[in-house]
Parts: C-alpha cells; structure tokens; sequence
C-alpha cells in the first residue's frame, strides 16, 4: 500500500525546497573548517558552529566530554588519547517517543592537508572535505528537525542528538556515550552519505582494530648480528601468517595496515608494533577470529629471544539486517515512495554507529545523508539536489513517527525479542 502525504504533512515539506540554497552556502562555509579527527583547534571551531546552527531547533545544547582511550605509540608504549567533546543536543526527554540522532562532525583530513575548500565541479555536483561524510549529512537532520518542530504533532517525539568528534578514527571516546543513547531510545537514525545513485547501506560488518607489541634484542648487525633478535622480522612472520587466514572464513577478513620500528641499518631491531584490522559478518566470527590471532601472537612469543603482546580488540559488532532493522529500512522505502524516490539498499563492509547502537538493542538506518561519493579522498562530492531531497526525507519519516503510522516503540520491543 501507497504511503500517503496528509496535506498538512504536505504543507511542512513545501517549506523545505526554498531552503535549499541557504543550505549549501552553510554546508560550503562547514566544509572550509578542517575538523580532521586529530585538530583539537578545527574540531571545536566546527563545534561551535554547530551549536550555534542547532539553537533554531530550541533543544539543550551542551558538551559532552569523552574518555579517554588506551592506543599504542610507535615507540611501542600504551598511552592515553584524549578527544574533543561531543556535541548533545537534548529535545523532550519525556515524551512517548524517543529517537536518537547521530552524526560527526569530524573528518579524515588533517590539518595540514591539500584538500581544505569545497568547490563546484559542476551545477549538480559539489566537491569538499566533509560535504558528504558527513557534514551534509548533518545539515540533513538539523533541517528535518526543524521542521519537525512545525508540525502540530511534534511534541510526541523526543531526541537526542550526539555529533561526535572521533568516529573517523573507530568512536573510541564516544562508544559509551552511543551505548547509552541506544538503550534508551526506541530507534535510531544517523546521516551517514548514501552512495551517489541513492543507495543506502543495509547489513554492515563488524570491525576492531589490534596492534601487536614485538619486542626483540637489539645488536650490531655486522659485529653480532648473531646475538640480536629481529623484532621486524619476527612481525613480518606474524603478519604473513595473519594474511593467511583470509578466504578460511566467509565474509572475515584480515588487514595489514602498518608496521612500526626499526632504524639505522647496521641495527638488528628490537622493537617492531604491527597494526591490524579485521572485519566479519557475523558476532559468532569474533570467537575465531580471536581464537587465530591469539594462537598467532603465541607462536612468536614463543620465539628464542622475543616477545609478543597483542592490545586492542573489537570495536564495532556487526550490524545485520534483522528484522527490526529491516523494519526500520521499510519505512525509509515507503516514505521515499511517497516523495517520488526509489530507496534500496545493500550490504556494506564498511562500519559507523550505527554499528554501536545496533549494539546497544537500538534498531536504526545508518545511510540517511546526502547523496555522494569518493569519501575519505580529495574528491569526495556531493549530489547538490540531494541536500533538500533527503531533508524531505527524513521530514517525513519523522511526520510519520510523531503520528504514530510508524509505530517506533513496537519496534522497540521487537528488537528486544531478537535479542533475547
């Protein structure tokens, strides 16, 4: 059955088409601060701006500090990591429907990277850091949410809006704080980019990251190489045998993304840290997976004369297609019929909050920004007439949780049963 638009519904979509060019010159003057996940000075001239874009929706604003996270530097020692403060935007705690909106409003780009302004690759099409993943995407919601505000029936949601500053780098910081929001909220929606075609992410892997402590003995490489212990040679053996186990799993893989140490050539190394990251289907792979990297950091801590110590560990379970997901995904599809849109969708290996409220028993949709591509590269674009199109979008799907046609809380509670 057709969705129908009531025409008051109509009424508060018509206002949002005329926005759109005031919201491209706001999102052209987001894309031109770096917030890249490590520039403290970028990170909290973004957030005050935000803070300053969210007062039209009349919500509570305030920070929110995050923990600190344990990581190792590369001279092999665990440190503390601290992180900017998230942004919490708090909207009727006590009213019958609670939704939790996440964004971030961090990007990949450091500071001192080529890639700082958007420009125009042509009339349909904008080009910047962030202006899809997902400073877009953020522009999406605030917009729904103000027209939210319009409707007569408004009042029957409540929400929380979280915009972190750390989910490039795996949401070290702000995991709890996503854990918290989920629990309590009957779903979720996030504004990460669809893809340029308007396809949205469905299923998603889950992911964590390790790093392995190798320690060896240094010596001269000529005069005694024969007393030194090569701790890059014994991480270049632990690593081939790591990317051996890739095809033994189905959907589980094993990524080699650095390897830390060494110096001058006529040193046997005693220290090498090699970083990894894994990805899998499903939450029963962990315990393979665990189980192989284990067994792997024994074999070469076994090794005469070097040791071994695995950190990290899973950050991001997966995110299935359950059917309280797929429920969630289902509205997404009958509100973009009722606006002329076709919505599909399709697994991803990629990761987000999503990933974190799913969780937490939060059933959500993760893909609801703008339309774009080339994410996380100098080319990253957004689709300019997807700015206004997916406002409508989530204004309806919104319309339709504040009438109760969408029924968030039974949602909810069937979440809940497959949970167990």
């Amino acid at each position: 059955m057709t969705l129908r638009v009531t025409q008051e519904e109509q009424s508060i979509l018509d206002k949002i088409t005329p926005l759109q060019a005031g919201l491209m010159t706001r999102l052209e003057a987001w894309s031109a601060v770096n917030s890249g996940s490590r520039n403290a000075a970028g990170l909290k001239e973004m957030r005050v701006l935000l803070a300053k874009a969210f007062t039209a929706t009349g919500a509570a604003i305030t920070e929110r500090a995050l923990s600190p996270s344990e990581s190792v530097n590369a001279a092999g020692r665990k440190k503390l990591t601290h992180y900017e403060p998230a942004l919490l935007i708090t909207q009727r705690p006590q009213a019958p429907i609670q939704i939790v909106f996440t964004g971030h409003y961090d990007t990949v780009f450091p500071a001192d990277y080529h890639f700082q302004k958007p420009d125009y690759l042509s009339e349909t099409r904008l080009r910047g850091p962030g202006v899809a993943d997902m400073k877009g995407g953020i522009s999406v919601m605030l917009t729904a949410l103000e027209m939210l505000e319009r409707s007569p029936r408004g009042g029957n949601i409540g929400y929380n809006v979280l915009l972190s500053p750390d989910e490039e780098i795996g949401s070290p910081g702000s995991a709890p704080l996503l854990a918290e929001l989920g629990r309590k909220s009957h779903l979720g929606l996030t504004y990460e980019p669809a893809l340029a075609d308007g396809t949205l992410a469905g299923a998603r892997k889950g992911s964590g990251n390790f790093a392995v402590i190798i320690k060896g003995k240094a010596a001269h490489a000529g005069r005694d190489h024969h007393l030194g212990r090569n701790a890059i040679a014994a991480a270049s053996r632990f690593v081939a045998k790591l990317d051996a186990l890739n095809g033994q799993r189905d959907g589980v893989t094993f990524n080699i993304a650095k390897i830390d140490g060494g110096g001058a050539n006529n040193i046997v190394p005693e220290l090498a840290i090699a970083r990894f990251n894994v990805r899998m289907i499903a939450a029963d792979d962990t315990h393979w997976i665990q189980t192989q990297i284990d067994d792997l950091v024994a074999q070469i801590d076994a090794e005469d004369g070097i040791s071994a110590e695995l950190t990290g560990g899973f950050s991001r379970p997966p995110k299935p297609m359950a059917p309280a997901n797929a429920q969630v995904f289902d509205w997404v599809k009958q509100a973009g019929g009722a606006l002329g849109l076709e919505i599909a969708w399709s697994p991803s290996g990629g990761v987000c909050e999503g990933n974190n409220l799913w969780a937490s028993g939060c059933p959500n949709v993760d893909t609801l920004g703008v339309r774009g591509g080339n994410i996380h590269s100098d080319q990253e674009f957004m689709e300019v007439d997807s700015l206004a199109e997916r406002a409508r979008l989530s204004t309806l799907i919104l319309l339709k949780l504040a009438s109760g046609e969408f029924d968030a809380r039974a949602v909810k509670r069937l979440a809940m049963q497959e949970a167990g």
